[in-house]
């Protein structure tokens, strides 16, 4: 059993409740997120499109961010999820410059790197990560990754099509998109609001 991310872009406003709900729940000063909302916008005038993608950890099948920790602070857990074993992080960023996605950040003031863990406290606790349940638009879910493929048949393992992602060939992430169809067009940029 593996665990995971499903993301309905479709629903995403790009409010980012998500990100400052995860913020606030691992306390993090302003410019460090383990969840980031990024916009986009594809085509151009008169036909131009925004999207907006929310990204924490995915969890990969074969994490560049464990790999590369040289302490082992980075570490999978059964489950499928990948966390930091902050008694042994000493924060020198290896499994930031490592993940593709750039999921883990680093806190140059505390030395220590910060990471989504899919809020592993609050699952223990039957409860869900702060993320999804933030999400007023229920673009979020988060769980065993075969349940959720038969519950978003729309869905599909699309981060190799989607052109604003790195390939997944490398890492294989734990994420489920059902995508807009913007996203999927080649010409897009970064859209800063």
């Amino acid at each position: 059993m593996a665990y995971g991310f499903y993301f309905n872009m479709k629903r995403c406003t790009g409010c980012r409740a998500c990100q400052v709900a995860c913020q606030d729940r691992n306390d993090l000063p302003v410019g460090l997120a383990a969840r980031k909302v990024t916009s986009y916008v594809s085509g151009t005038y008169p036909n131009a499109m925004p999207y907006h993608f929310s990204a924490g950890c995915n969890h990969c099948e074969n994490p560049a961010c464990v790999e590369a920790c040289p302490t082992g602070a980075c570490q999978k857990a059964e489950d499928g999820t990948v966390f930091r074993d902050a008694d042994v992080c000493i924060g020198c960023g290896s499994c930031a410059t490592a993940c593709p996605y750039g999921h883990p950040m680093v806190d140059e003031e505390a030395k220590v790197a910060v990471r989504c863990d899919s809020c592993k406290a609050f699952r223990d606790n039957g409860q869900n990560p702060v993320c999804v349940d933030a999400c007023q638009y229920r673009a979020l879910e988060f769980g065993d990754l075969d349940e959720l493929r038969t519950k978003h048949a729309d869905a599909g393992e699309l981060a190799n099509e989607i052109p604003c992602l790195p390939s997944a060939d490398e890492t294989g992430p734990s994420l489920l998109i059902n995508a807009k169809e913007a996203a999927l067009n080649a010409d897009f940029a970064e859209w800063i609001m």
